[in-house]
């Protein structure tokens, strides 16, 4: 297997050339498009192209590199942007492409490359446990609770039915509706998200239908909405409960009539979508509270799954912590494969409100930190761990953590991992609360990672 990576940043090829050289691939970087023919001249044409698609590179010129470098192979293009933005638009509709946002973790880039290149030796030497896992989109468990989470994924892929996942955050909502999606008979058509935390409501409508040029005050263009993008696949939408009464109103008309219109536009336009929805908040209750309603509830929760908190099913994190601690170890090129037992009973015996996204942020810091080739004691510094265990022994990261004296890099640092931990590893988050881009957060961690190896 040969995977190209095109990227002018170099920080996703850096990463995703780490976790394929762990799968046995043989990959090939190059920093631009334009040197496509060389490189292929070079090294023959790839089986798999991924290419970083920038915020000021459209989906046409994309294509058109590929095309004069003489590829027409697979595609896997990572968008920095919305991923309804009509730039990307001609990208979607190539051939043998496949159109995801920019990962916002290392795990997450795991699970898609593993997904784009089956077959390779780490998936062939997985456990029973992590075999699932490649099956159901990267989600690990043995647990009861889990392979109930096998059994409804299965019986939901198998037809058009409209799936609600309802769980807290960071439990893998999406994670499951992306399994449904990929089992189903649509897996070969799009998969379209759309989070209704991350979008203003004066917004909202027209990145769900689209708008006319000139619809509103900063409208140059036409816009395709995600009932647009998902024509054919699938449209899921993620914390559903957020829908402002009058949004629910619109989307129940055109769940039932199968058709909307652009705001500014009166051509009706059907749409051929499954739809799946997602929320953190308990609908049900929601309904009762006069907050959501009820036809559209019975609209979307046709079928529902009750995703389990990570603290319902405990004996999985042993797994999720072999998988993460091999998933950073190579990522950031440290040692570190194990935990000490008194360390993994720690924990496995914490509460963990921020669920697995927790779990795995965690995880990632310590790797980024930790000294040897093992997590000890010490290297639970996290602020949020240390309020978990009710201990006292972690100041450093407390309330004591800006003292005077400090360098001020080691306050940036310390400030920045306490707020990964306040998002509960959610990076998206985490950089919106420290004001600067998700790339920013993400070079700064690697930042860590190095002046950790330099000093060990």
């Amino acid at each position: 297997m040969h995977v190209a990576i095109a990227d002018e940043t170099k920080t996703l090829a850096q990463a995703a050339h780490r976790v394929l050289l762990s799968m046995d691939v043989q990959t090939t970087l190059t920093g631009s498009l334009r040197e496509l023919p060389l490189v292929f001249e070079a090294s023959g044409l790839p089986d798999l192209m991924i290419v970083n698609v920038l915020s000021d590179l459209s989906g046409w010129e994309v294509a058109a590199h590929l095309q004069r470098a003489g590829y027409q192979g697979r595609l896997l293009a990572f968008v920095d942007g919305d991923l309804a933005d009509s730039r990307i638009r001609p990208l979607t509709q190539l051939p043998n492409v496949e159109c995801v946002a920019w990962p916002t973790s290392p795990a997450l880039l795991e699970d898609i490359l593993r997904k784009a290149v089956p077959g390779t030796a780490i998936n062939q030497a997985r456990s029973p446990s992590l075999s699932s896992a490649s099956k159901y989109q990267g989600i690990i468990g043995e647990s009861p609770q889990m392979y109930n989470i096998f059994a409804l994924i299965d019986k939901a892929a198998r037809g058009d039915v409209n799936v609600c996942i309802h769980g807290e955050s960071g439990t893998g909502k999406e994670l499951i509706a992306r399994a449904i999606h990929y089992a189903s008979p649509r897996r070969d058509r799009p998969l379209i998200t759309l989070d209704c935390t991350t979008i203003p409501e004066g917004l909202m409508e027209s990145h769900l239908f689209g708008h006319v040029k000139g619809a509103f005050t900063g409208a140059t263009k036409h816009r395709e909405g995600v009932f647009s993008l998902a024509h054919t696949g699938t449209l899921f939408i993620d914390e559903l409960g957020e829908l402002s009464p009058r949004l629910q109103a619109k989307l129940l008309r055109v769940i039932q009539t199968r058709e909307f219109s652009k705001v500014g536009g009166s051509k009706p336009i059907r749409t051929d979508i499954r739809l799946i929805t997602a929320t953190h908040t308990d609908l049900k209750a929601a309904v009762a509270q006069c907050t959501f309603r009820e036809d559209l509830y019975y609209r979307v929760a046709v079928f529902m799954i009750k995703v389990p908190a990570l603290r319902e099913r405990a004996e999985d994190i042993p797994l999720l912590i072999n998988h993460f601690l091999r998933t950073f170890s190579a990522t950031y090129g440290k040692p570190v494969m194990k935990v000490a037992p008194s360390t993994l009973e720690r924990l496995i015996a914490l509460p963990w409100p921020g669920n697995v996204r927790q779990l795995e942020n965690f995880l990632e810091q310590a790797v980024v930190l930790a000294e040897g080739d093992a997590l000890v004691e010490r290297d639970l510094i996290a602020g949020d761990l240390a309020g978990m265990m009710g201990a006292a022994a972690t100041p450093a990261l407390t309330g004591q953590q800006f003292e005077p004296g400090l360098p001020l890099a080691e306050v940036e640092r310390r400030h920045v991992l306490r707020t990964l931990q306040k998002a509960h590893g959610n990076r998206t988050q985490a950089a919106r609360l420290l004001q600067i881009s998700v790339r920013g957060l993400q070079y700064k961690l690697k930042t860590y990672g190095r002046q950790a190896d330099a000093t060990s």
